[in-house]
């Protein structure tokens, strides 16, 4: 009997085959993993043509209708996290598509929003880069945590976890979202902020945690960039779309703002000409919120997981 063909997309680290046990698929399944970014919907499909099981990282290689309509032979498709808005749910069940999710963790993005908050305040890709390139020694002053305010926009898992380190470092901590109510932010030991210009005009560190949808679209836009003030810094880890980025680059250039950090983008990989890549003060990683030995291990072997349970014909984790 012939092997069933499984693709494990994006995985650019080339660490899927590795840090999880495929072995008990493989009597039945012949697993390939590609490791390059397929830049368009048409390198996708010759890709995976041939698969019945496809595995892919977050949102990296989107699932719309269009793309599942080309692929007649696929039967399930497993996103790392329980979470993927790029692929296209009832598309997949209209083609008989089953989509599984795997286990993810909150603490690699909340760390990671850190990292930014501590790499903007102290100026550290600057000076880090002056040091090694012979360059002043000291030319900067940093940015003050203790003392000052923090201001987090949506306050779920992974709010809280930032919240909680803002106090750590003796900030205070207020937080605003569209549900947020007051007992929440009470439990949260955080101040309930009555409004987002409210939150942004007091601020000085924002970081945004809300989920992408249409209300949340643009949350951050020209007038709220305006509303913040010159000395702060906005930090995004959450979904690139909340910000307006032709504004922000504009808030960066004009100084609207002290600076911005940021994990995700509009376009992924970022373009080489893309005008965030040359916006002072702006420091940017490449989507690594989510990219740890922890997470990874819980991403590909939940994979396989999904995978040894939809061949039982008893699919676990079934999304949508």
């Amino acid at each position: 009997m012939a092997k069933l063909r499984c693709a494990v997309l994006d995985d650019y680290q080339g660490v899927a085959l590795s840090i999880a046990d495929w072995s008990p698929l493989a009597d039945t399944v012949d697993v390939h993993v590609v490791r390059r970014y397929l830049g368009d919907e048409d390198a996708v499909a010759a890709e995976i043509a041939d698969c019945e099981i496809v595995v892919i990282m977050r949102e990296r290689t989107p699932f719309p209708a269009s793309l599942l309509a080309r692929l007649p032979k696929l039967r399930l498709l497993v996103t790392s996290g329980m979470r993927n808005a790029s692929v296209d749910l009832a598309a997949a069940a209209r083609h008989g598509v089953t989509v599984c999710g795997t286990p993810s963790n909150s603490e690699p993005p909340a760390e990671l929003t850190w990292a930014l908050i501590l790499g903007l305040a102290r100026h550290v890709l600057p000076e880090g880069g002056a040091l090694r390139d012979g360059g002043p020694w000291q030319s900067t002053l940093g940015a003050d945590l203790h003392g000052r305010r923090l201001g987090v926009v949506g306050l779920g898992k992974i709010g809280t976890q930032v919240a909680r380190v803002g106090r750590a470092f003796g900030m205070d901590v207020t937080a605003w979202s569209q549900n947020l109510t007051a007992e929440r932010a009470a439990a949260a030991d955080v101040e309930l902020a009555d409004s987002l210009e409210h939150l942004l005009s007091r601020s000085d560190f924002v970081s945004l945690h809300v989920q992408l949808s249409d209300r949340t679209r643009g949350l951050v836009g020209e007038p709220q960039l305006r509303s913040m003030r010159p000395g702060a810094y906005l930090v995004n880890t959450s979904r690139a779309a909340l910000v307006d980025q032709d504004a922000l680059v504009r808030a960066l250039r004009e100084g609207w703002i002290a600076g911005a950090g940021a994990d995700v983008f509009d376009q992924e990989p970022l373009p080489a000409d893309h005008p965030l890549r040359t916006a002072p003060n702006f420091l940017g990683l490449p989507h690594l919120g989510y990219v740890t030995r922890r997470n990874y291990e819980g991403y590909f072997q939940g994979a396989v997981e999904d995978i040894a349970a939809f061949l039982a014909g008893e699919p676990i984790r079934v999304l949508g």
